[in-house]
């Protein structure tokens, strides 16, 4: 084996980055694909191509490059069963680089299908794909190498936001600050583009977006190109948090047609967590975001799909159901799982918006906590989210203030994270306490204290506020289809009363399944359920329960 790589960090061992597969490996995989000879300088994949094949080596030599510098190889594979690709692989997403030819030679080549079919059936092969295709990625993602460049400022909200689109749906990208890094001001002249176009994103070192919207980000990247939006799906998931990513597993794993359609990116609020560390299997934790990209892994690796967009409305006056989407697109589903969870609660204050993503976050990732190194934080909020939030800011930040309504954290924080944050020297706890006023000009600056018991009230030089309190559910969408509880959430089963039932015109002999809606074939699971249990692991098993629901009602 001879692996050559110069701008991609290894994120594991050589071995298992870039593994090669034995003969007798090498003869199964034939099974599945075809010898192919290549020729010198081929260009077998273009940077913003379908990334819908890979080849595995016998004889020729293949480089990674980018399509600007076609002489500097990124990654050179060459040796015999030394393999292609990475994770859009697997997904079909636009290729983050070209792959060429450096040595003419022979190869066996797969198509995404067969690919995916090598990865299902053979256990071993499948397990040395997927190690190195993660590590891969997670290589790219760590020397920001790949097909984005964002040009952006810490005083700007936008540009906090494309960071944590492009970190949590998992794309590799090169920040570059307007204010602080000497090569800007030649990059932006090139692209014709001022400070006052701030943030901008350059895909592929061709397009040039002026603070883009979310969409239009996963559209340039391609993010969708691959997926049919025409097709009936045996079952669409609307959202992707722990609970619509379990579906998606289930039943992809299970041979059911599955499409993931997710507004933003993998993970819903679990995906903003820190660290969970109660979660079943994971004594040191995980955090949300790097859960939810495993979880789309397998779900990709059992053939279900992800389509980022918008549902704006379910259309429900006829079978099979329609989802009428932001783009334009309409997708129609045999049978639909609710995942859309909920938002965490905006308190009523003034210019909250205007401070958004600029002092006023929803989420305490590493994107956040860059900005709040030796800084004095507040986390709003009493339960397990805003816990962790506050555990993990504890790190960077100078004092982390977490501020609940209540006289304590014992009814609403399991009790392993209460006791982290009573024994965190800089962690303080204020009960009976809300902030009643935001200061600032176009960042947050300052924030008013009030004591609900005492009436007291402090102003302290806040610039960064975490708000993690309450919960609504995303459920504007539904449209008057499916019947809901006086706060929005969704009714399921044994909730739906006989008055509901007949209210909803419900036309079937058996009452709802357990997870069932008031609409034949259409559940809901997770936050977005009336009465849920919120945690991580119940939402990941509402997700699976919900699929054998499916079967059933797809089976009558």
């Amino acid at each position: 084996m001879s692996v050559h790589f110069t701008d991609v960090p290894l994120a594991g061992p050589v071995a298992q980055v870039f593994p090669a597969l034995t003969d007798a490996q090498i003869a199964r995989v034939e099974m599945h694909g075809r010898h192919r000879a290549l020729t010198r300088g081929e260009v077998l994949i273009e940077q913003g191509g379908v990334a819908d094949r890979i080849w595995v080596i016998l004889t020729a030599e293949i480089e990674i490059v980018r399509p600007a510098e076609p002489d500097k190889a990124i990654v050179t594979l060459s040796g015999r069963g030394v393999f292609s690709g990475e994770i859009n692989s697997l997904s079909g997403r636009s290729a983050l680089l070209r792959v060429q030819v450096a040595k003419s030679g022979e190869v066996i080549e797969l198509d995404r299908h067969e690919l995916m079919a090598l990865v299902q059936t053979d256990a071993e092969i499948g397990e040395i794909v997927m190690r190195a295709y993660i590590l891969r990625r997670a290589g790219f993602i760590s020397g920001g190498v790949g097909d984005v460049v964002l040009i952006g400022s810490d005083h700007s909200g936008d540009t906090l936001r494309l960071k944590e689109f492009l970190v949590r749906n998992g794309h590799p990208y090169r920040y570059l600050d307007a204010e602080r890094d000497d090569e800007v001001e030649q990059l932006m002249a090139a692209f014709k583009v001022s400070v006052d176009d701030v943030p901008v994103v350059v895909c592929r070192g061709e397009t040039v977006l002026r603070n883009p919207s979310n969409r239009t980000v996963a559209e340039c990247l391609g993010f969708n190109e691959s997926i049919d939006r025409t097709h009936l799906r045996d079952v669409v998931v609307v959202g992707a948090g722990p609970s619509g990513l379990a579906a998606a597993v289930y039943g992809a794993s299970e041979g059911l047609d599955v499409l993931v359609v997710e507004s933003t990116a993998p993970g819903g609020q679990a995906g903003s967590s820190s660290r969970i560390e109660n979660y079943l299997g994971f004594p040191t934790g995980v955090s949300g975001n790097e859960l939810a990209a495993r979880a789309i892994m397998q779900a990709e690796k059992f053939g279900a799909e992800m389509l980022v967009d918008r549902v704006l409305r379910l259309k429900c006056d006829r079978r099979p159901y329609r989802l009428q989407l932001e783009s334009g697109d309409e997708i129609q589903a045999r049978t639909i799982v609710i995942a859309s969870g909920a938002q965490y609660r905006k308190p009523p204050l003034e210019n909250l918006a205007r401070f958004e993503n600029n002092g006023i976050y929803y989420g305490a990732t590493f994107v956040e906590s860059q900005g709040c190194a030796a800084q004095e934080v507040i986390v709003v909020g009493g339960g397990n989210s805003a816990g962790q939030a506050a555990v993990f800011l504890s790190q960077t930040a100078s004092k982390v203030y977490v501020l609940v309504r209540a006289d304590g954290l014992a009814a609403s924080m399991s009790r392993y994270l209460s006791r982290r944050i009573e024994e965190t020297p800089n962690i303080e706890l204020r009960v009976h306490t809300e902030i009643v006023e935001l200061g600032g000009d176009e960042s947050l600056s300052s924030v008013r204290l009030k004591n609900a018991q005492t009436g007291a009230e402090e102003e302290r030089p806040i610039r960064h506020v975490f708000m993690m309190m309450g919960a609504v559910p995303n459920t504007v969408w539904l449209g008057g289809c499916v019947v809901l509880e006086e706060s929005g959430f969704v009714k399921t089963g044994a909730s739906l009363s006989p008055e509901d039932l007949v209210t909803a015109g419900w036309p079937l002999q058996r009452p709802p399944y357990l997870l069932e809606t008031s609409l034949p074939g259409v559940f809901a699971v997770g936050d977005v359920r009336c009465g849920n249990v919120k945690r991580v692991a119940s939402a990941v098993g509402e997700g699976s329960i919900a699929i054998s629901f499916v079967h059933q009602f797809l089976a009558q």
